[in-house]
């Protein structure tokens, strides 16, 4: 790779690939790249000096990037095989590699902190950056979310050698990693699309174990179906949010709005931690993040006053309104696992008020696999509005639509919406706490729902 002074991004608005653009820009190197349509982050990466093309035919790739001797070309796996820019480069004998093959160069070269599960890797991955960023122990990070403390999905340390990986098992990306430490939040079957069979899936689990450098260590939620292929010399650690193992918490209260725990470590108990996203899920995903840090060298006191001051992540439990009458949520929650979860906590946060949830699906094969589990998620809340699957990288798939979850949903209040009429629909209706979720482009409707709650 050191032959290379220029770097095109085929997918580059994507939140992992848009990291490593922003990486080898801030480094120097000429960076441009090609994503379908405009978004915030695309607009973000050309004001930072990021050359970004919208239209796939190949008169649009900068001309200055046509080389294979000195041009990159990194690879997303939403990329079509038979995308014009992509056979572009083939024909042409660029070097082509995977995002997370970038990624396992960078943590050859590094201590990789790699935080892999089908849930909770991007809250727990960027509170980990956190903790590490502001201690003295310091850290880089590739995000999956932008940080609300940075406005960004990427950090960099001059002094520290220490690298946050977000570890994606899609496409077995996180295989071409070399973790000096790793957790793995959770194991439930996802992307069967590529996996097949469950058991697939896990095997690939405990593959990404095996490849944690003598050294390091392991720190896996207590209870997950996966069973580690350590090598000589890596320690394993359990954890767990108030089920025991090595690292937990214990003392667990929400009050006011807030949420307090006791951390306990192997050795050592830190009394009365305030969490500064007050979602009880985020306990869990704090204790791994807490663990990660405790196990570098962070202190006790930086521990504490960087799990208050973390602000949370694009995306994630968002409180983007709140008035006198209502609260408006937004949330990235896409498997059924993680809608049960953030209805689960939104619940705790307001006891006895009444959750309005719009759902957008994503992936016909995911729709497919898991509409009961979706079902059964969705049925937590008080009022469902289910809008059409986003698709995605998919084709569609005769006879799955939306309604194959709708029909299993266990509420009275449930209604199939296009994205046309969402706004209409949602102007009708007396809202107390209302939710977007989804990994589609329902995000695009938030600041409109936002406005259209300001003005009511």
């Amino acid at each position: 790779m050191n032959k290379f002074n220029k770097y095109y991004f085929l997918g580059i608005g994507g939140i992992g690939m848009s990291a490593l653009a922003r990486y080898y820009n801030v480094k120097g190197f000429q960076v441009a790249g090609y994503d379908r349509t405009e978004t915030k982050l695309t607009m973000d990466l050309k004001a930072e000096g990021i050359e970004i093309c919208y239209n796939e035919n190949v008169n649009h790739i900068p001309a200055n990037f046509t080389n294979p001797k000195n041009t990159l070309i990194v690879l997303t796996p939403a990329i079509p095989q038979d995308h014009p820019q992509l056979q572009y480069f083939k024909d042409h004998n660029f070097t082509i590699l995977k995002r997370a093959q970038v990624l396992g160069e960078i943590t050859k070269l590094s201590k990789g902190i790699c935080i892999a599960g089908t849930h909770g890797k991007t809250t727990t991955s960027t509170i980990t950056a956190h903790l590490l960023y502001q201690s003295q122990v310091s850290c880089s990070a590739f995000l999956g979310g932008i940080a609300n403390n940075y406005n960004t999905n990427l950090l960099l340390s001059k002094d520290s050698n220490l690298v946050v990986i977000e570890a994606d098992e899609y496409d077995r990306s996180f295989h071409q990693l070399s973790p000096y430490m790793a957790v793995i939040t959770s194991a439930d079957a996802d992307h069967l699309d590529i996996y097949e069979t469950s058991e697939a899936f896990r095997e690939s689990f405990e593959h990404f174990t095996s490849l944690i450098r003598p050294g390091g260590a392991l720190i896996m939620r207590q209870g997950i179906n996966v069973n580690p292929k350590l090598q000589k010399g890596v320690k394993l650690y359990t954890y767990s949010m108030d089920e025991g193992g090595d690292f937990h918490a214990e003392n667990i209260k929400i009050a006011k709005g807030e949420i307090h725990f006791d951390f306990v470590t192997p050795t050592d108990r830190i009394a009365d931690v305030r969490l500064g996203v007050p979602v009880r899920i985020n306990v869990e995903n704090s204790v791994a993040a807490m663990a990660l840090a405790w196990l570098n060298g962070v202190t006790a006191e930086e521990l504490r006053v960087g799990i208050s001051s973390f602000s949370g992540i694009y995306r994630r439990f968002n409180i983007v309104y709140k008035s006198e009458k209502t609260v408006y949520m937004d949330d990235y929650a896409h498997h059924p696992s993680e809608l049960k979860a953030s209805i689960s906590s939104i619940k705790d946060l307001y006891p006895g008020r009444k959750i309005t949830g719009v759902f957008q699906p994503h992936l016909y094969t995911r729709t497919r696999d898991f509409a009961d589990a979706f079902a059964e998620s969705l049925s937590l809340l008080d009022e469902l509005i289910l809008l059409d699957i986003y698709p995605a990288r998919e084709l569609p798939i005769e006879g799955v639509t939306s309604e194959i979850i709708l029909r299993n949903v266990k509420l009275k209040n449930k209604t199939l919406c296009s994205k046309e009429n969402l706004l209409p629909l949602l102007k009708e209706k007396q809202l107390d706490v209302l939710v977007t979720f989804g990994a589609g482009d329902i995000d695009k409707f938030v600041p409109l729902i936002k406005n259209q709650l300001k003005q009511a």
